[in-house]
């Protein structure tokens, strides 16, 4: 990790937060990166910053510069904390970082998360991915067309992603793996959890799976992070499938019928009239599949919606 990337990770990271500690969102470090940019300051150069540097040099209010120092301040605890997640291998990656998926900043802009904590080889955020999202509660039919769609996608040289959880997640993942292709999963808590499996660990170590997460490695479970994940599996796909939904609830509704409006990359749904949520997100603008789709994502490619330019200092 070089000095940029650390420096955004003290700024940003939820590592070693005390209660008079506060990490900047990525709004807030998306406004303080625009400062930087416009002064010509690198952010390594902000842990040697005194409060009056931030407020004679970035215009910072007392507060703002007294909040940064107090995270400039936990510098060594969270080296302490870096090192010990790499020995879970678990590693870090910055939007300052050219591992970083170049697909969300190109969809996301401004808004794309400063940090990742992710297990696995980076180089699989630059596959060509399809998403599957769908519900935990699943029944043999579903598991049934998941494994087939999954199997027409990687033989048209497209890998998964998805969020990981049980369900359509964890098996589409799964199928991927076991068809010889690739599988990337934005989790949206438990990061060290998901890790302790000895088939996710052969998956890792194979070059076959790459877990990654905007949240801390130990964060549970929360609908704030799981629908904030969900725009990172549209927007590195080039195709999501729904395979199950319910109707005007959960978390496949609510990412789905986000992405009808935002247009991060085409959805397409399994046209199943057993799913009142599936009918209903195929009549807002969903592409109905079923058994005969060949599983090409690039047929149906919506137009996308233009996003804010991703700042030129994070590639």
């Amino acid at each position: 990790m070089d000095r940029n990337s650390m420096a955004i990770v003290v700024l940003c990271s939820h590592l070693c937060v005390g209660e008079d500690t506060k990490p900047l969102e990525p709004a807030q470090w998306t406004v303080l990166a625009e400062k930087l940019l416009n002064e010509e300051i690198a952010p390594y150069e902000l842990m040697s910053f005194s409060k009056e540097d931030f407020e004679a040099k970035l215009g910072l209010s007392y507060d703002e510069a007294e909040r940064i120092i107090r995270l400039i301040n936990r510098s060594g605890s969270i080296t302490f904390e870096i090192e010990r997640y790499a020995n879970m291998g678990i590693n870090i990656m910055t939007r300052a970082d050219s591992i970083y998926p170049k697909v969300l900043k190109k969809k996301l802009g401004k808004s794309c998360p400063p940090l990742f904590y992710y297990a696995g080889n980076p180089e699989l955020a630059s596959k060509r991915c399809v998403g599957f999202v769908g519900s935990r509660s699943i029944g043999i039919n579903d598991e049934t067309f998941t494994t087939s769609t999954v199997k027409k996608i990687n033989a048209k040289g497209f890998s998964v992603v998805s969020g990981g959880a049980k369900g359509v997640d964890s098996i589409a993942s799964d199928v991927s793996i076991s068809n010889g292709s690739q599988s990337m999963e934005y989790v949206s808590d438990s990061l060290i959890s998901r890790i302790k499996t000895k088939a996710v660990v052969s998956a890792i170590i194979d070059n076959r799976l790459l877990i990654m997460s905007a949240v801390k490695p130990d964060a549970r479970f929360t609908a704030g992070f799981a629908m904030m994940r969900n725009r990172y599996i549209y927007a590195q796909s080039e195709g999501t499938v729904v395979i199950k939904s319910d109707y005007n609830k959960g978390g496949t509704w609510n990412g789905a019928v986000t992405n009808l409006k935002q247009r991060l990359c085409s959805t397409f749904c399994w046209d199943n009239a057993e799913y009142e949520g599936n009918v209903e997100l195929i009549k807002r603008g969903a592409i109905p599949i079923g058994e005969s789709w060949g599983g090409d994502v690039t047929e149906n490619n919506v137009e996308q919606m233009a996003m804010p330019e991703q700042l030129s200092f994070f590639g």
